[in-house]
C-alpha cells in the first residue's frame, strides 16, 4: 500500500528514467534540429569526424550525444524521409547507456537502433 502512494506521488523507476531522458536529450536535440538543418550534405557528412575529433580530446559520450543524435536525426530526415521521434530518441539514449529498450509495436525501434 505504501509503495503504491509512493509510486503515485513519485512515478515508477521506468517513469522517472523516461522523464531524465526527456529532459536530458529530447530537448537538447530539439535545440539542436536547426542548426543541423541548415548544414549542406558535404558538411552534415563531415560532423560524423567532428564528434570523432571531439572524443579523441577527451570529450565523454554523454556530452557529444545530443549532438550525435541531431545529426542522426537529420541524416534520416534527409536519407530515409523518416525523421526520429522523440521516444525514438529516448529509447536511443537508453541503449547508448548499456539498458535494456523496451517499445511497443510501431514505435520505429529499428529507426530507433
Amino acid at each position: 500500500m505504501i509503495n503504491n502512494l509512493l509510486t503515485r506521488i513519485f512515478g515508477s523507476r521506468n517513469q522517472r528514467l523516461v522523464t531524465r531522458f526527456r529532459k536530458d536529450v529530447v530537448e537538447s536535440v530539439g535545440a539542436l534540429e536547426s542548426r543541423y538543418a541548415a548544414l549542406n550534405d558535404a558538411d552534415l557528412a563531415d560532423q560524423t569526424r567532428v564528434l570523432k575529433e571531439r572524443l579523441a580530446k577527451g570529450e565523454s559520450l554523454v556530452a557529444i550525444r545530443a549532438d550525435a543524435f541531431a545529426v542522426a536525426r537529420e541524416a534520416g530526415k534527409r536519407t530515409m524521409n523518416m525523421r526520429h521521434f522523440d521516444v525514438q530518441l529516448i529509447g536511443g539514449s537508453v541503449l547508448n547507456e548499456g539498458k535494456i529498450a523496451e517499445m511497443r509495436t510501431g514505435e520505429g525501434k529499428t529507426l530507433m537502433a
